[in-house]
């Protein structure tokens, strides 16, 4: 019996992988995947759980298809490189149950620190890549990506984008399949990569692509659409829509299986269209396969960066019918902020009073380089803050050894919130303490992975599937690391924030300080809301210098005011107000 539903493409996603008979699901929260785990976790007969980190996730993966279950792994398209290591091996080693890994770009960087497509990561790690477009398409691939993972004996990634992961399509879903666990086999030449078993794994792994893109050329998942032959575009994922809304007549050859790409089928489309496009977005994959293989193709003359639309395709072919919805100079700009009432805004404004340099992290974090805080000076990768702040100040003794500068700099203070600590921050603390390294770290504790969609992490010990489960003491987890120095901070107070940090980065030893306060959004009740009373108002704008959203200057009035709905009744602005103007009303927010 089947139903239609209304789902995303990462629900989709959940639903095929379930009915394909998934055992387990394991990732790291990380936009646009995350919806894919927790959907997932919701299903009977099936365990999840969220992964410190994507390299952890693929590695349980890897061990329970191992033991023969099939497996669902999912990460964002920077989270593929932190799992990088184990993917490149278990190209050569294979798979016992089906492994199925989502990876999900985001062209456009609407939530990542770098704009990459993974289509690169496949032929490079020698693994089968789908390409679905939609979430009908997502949820079809899922399905069989389990069989054509056993089938092959190979990782299969599902390659999904921004657009795909949270479309919402109604897509006709059907029952649990019966699937029966295959049986542990253990064969340490299939499974134990020393050099003399990986040379004979690699031999293997080129004669399996054989066969696989044999399989790619004659399979379904890709398909010719002739219409018009004057012009052909070879396109895969959500830029298939773009391109069929940008001009329905053409012909298009979709990719359904980016690796091994289709070439025959590519080259017999080829020959029956005048021109030969290649429509893709953030990277030129296809277009350099295409010319590899010898199929003569144009690129579309759009943005290498960035989200491809269907203007851009229209302009990229050069149409002069243009529609004018389009006019992003009527779009007025609203820049990301620090939620209203977020605990962590004194650490930011302290640091910025202290002109610190301040190597940050990613997560709600980063939002603290926007002025009006600019209390970031880096932000690069998971836990690089607290490595890039030793390798500041390695650099910086190194520079004053040598005599080749005596100036003294600012105090250097990594800031990395608690899931990221537990990501990848904890090795850079252990590296510092075994190199005898000092300066600051702040962790900015909200009890929450927030960014994400408030899931839970090891150190709050909240699970996937809220099953019983241990909460990470960061104190004295930090003291085993061997930092003598750890303290904790309510970070809603701006004096005694204030003084942690002056006091610690002053200190001689390595210290750590945990700036402890759960997410304002981790609630849906707050106190009262404040407002200004315009008598006492001076207007110095220092209140606004916390980037609060609720707080804004009138330059007529030469007044702040306090926008009742958006406040979240914190008072960081009155604590910073010296003549009291900024007062806690008596109506319920």
């Amino acid at each position: 019996m089947s139903e239609k539903l209304l789902l995303s493409g990462n629900e989709a996603i959940a639903y095929g992988a379930w009915e394909a008979g998934v055992d387990i699901g394991v990732g790291y929260p990380g936009t646009p995947s995350t919806e894919t785990l927790e959907a997932l976790s919701k299903k009977a007969d099936v365990y999840t759980e969220w992964s410190p980190n994507e390299k952890v996730a693929l590695e349980v993966g890897a061990g329970a298809s191992f033991y023969g279950s099939r497996v669902l792994v999912t990460m964002k398209h920077v989270g593929l490189n932190v799992a990088a290591d184990p993917l490149f091996t278990l190209g050569y080693t294979g798979v016992n149950g089906g492994l199925v890994l989502l990876v999900a770009d985001d062209p456009g960087m609407h939530s990542s620190q770098n704009e990459q497509d993974s289509h690169n990561y496949a032929p490079f790690a020698g693994v089968i890549m789908l390409d679905p477009s939609d979430p009908i398409e997502a949820y079809e691939m899922a399905k069989n990506a389990f069989k054509i993972s056993e089938k092959f004996d190979t990782v299969v990634i599902l390659r999904s984008s921004v657009r795909v992961a949270h479309t919402k399509e109604m897509v006709e879903v059907g029952r649990r399949g019966e699937t029966k666990k295959r049986a542990l086999v253990r064969d340490p030449k299939k499974w134990v990569m020393m050099p003399a078993f990986a040379k004979i794994a690699r031999e293997k792994l080129d004669d399996k692509f054989v066969d696989i893109a044999r399989y790619s050329n004659d399979s379904k998942l890709n398909r010719a659409e002739l219409r018009d032959k004057k012009i052909g575009v070879v396109c895969a994922g959500a830029v298939y829509h773009y391109v069929r809304e940008a001009d329905s007549d053409v012909s298009v050859y979709k990719v359904g299986i980016s690796n091994p790409l289709p070439l025959e089928e590519i080259r017999s489309f080829a020959s029956q269209v005048d021109e030969l496009y290649v429509a893709e977005e953030a990277d030129d994959y296809f277009e350099r396969s295409l010319a590899t293989a010898g199929i003569a193709c144009k690129p579309l003359s759009v943005p290498r960066r960035g989200e491809l639309t269907p203007e851009l395709i229209k302009k990229g072919l050069g149409y002069s019918n243009l529609s004018p919805h389009e006019n992003p100079e009527q779009v007025i700009a609203r820049p990301p902020l620090l939620c209203a009432g977020c605990p962590h805004r004194p650490v930011f404004y302290a640091l910025h009073k202290m002109g610190a340099i301040v190597t940050g992290d990613i997560g709600c974090y980063t939002l603290g380089a926007i002025p009006p805080l600019n209390g970031i000076d880096t932000c690069v990768c998971m836990g690089a803050s607290v490595s890039m702040a030793h390798g500041i100040e390695v650099a910086d003794n190194l520079a004053k050894q040598r005599g080749e500068t005596d100036e003294v700099i600012p105090p250097v203070v990594g800031v990395i919130g608690d899931s990221t600590f537990a990501h990848s921050g904890i090795t850079g603390v252990i590296n510092t303490v075994y190199n005898g390294g000092a300066g600051t770290i702040a962790i900015l504790d909200n009890r929450i992975t927030a960014m994400t969609g408030h899931q839970g992490n090891p150190v709050n010990g909240i699970t996937l599937q809220h099953r019983p489960s241990h909460e990470l003491e960061l104190e004295p987890f930090l003291k085993a690391c061997g930092v003598t120095r750890v303290r904790t901070v309510d970070s809603t107070d701006i004096d005694a924030v204030t003084q942690a940090l002056e006091e610690e980065t002053n200190a001689p030893e390595y210290s750590v300080i945990i700036f402890r306060s759960p997410c304002i959004l981790l609630t849906r009740t707050w106190p009262a809301a404040y407002a200004c009373d315009s008598d006492k108002c001076r207007g110095c704008k220092i209140c606004t210098k916390l980037g609060c959203p609720a707080l804004s200057f009138d330059e007529i009035t030469r007044k702040v005011t306090i926008e009742a709905g958006a406040c979240k009744g914190c008072g960081l602005c009155a604590q910073v107000c010296t003549f009291r103007a900024l007062t806690q009303t008596e109506s319920e927010v």
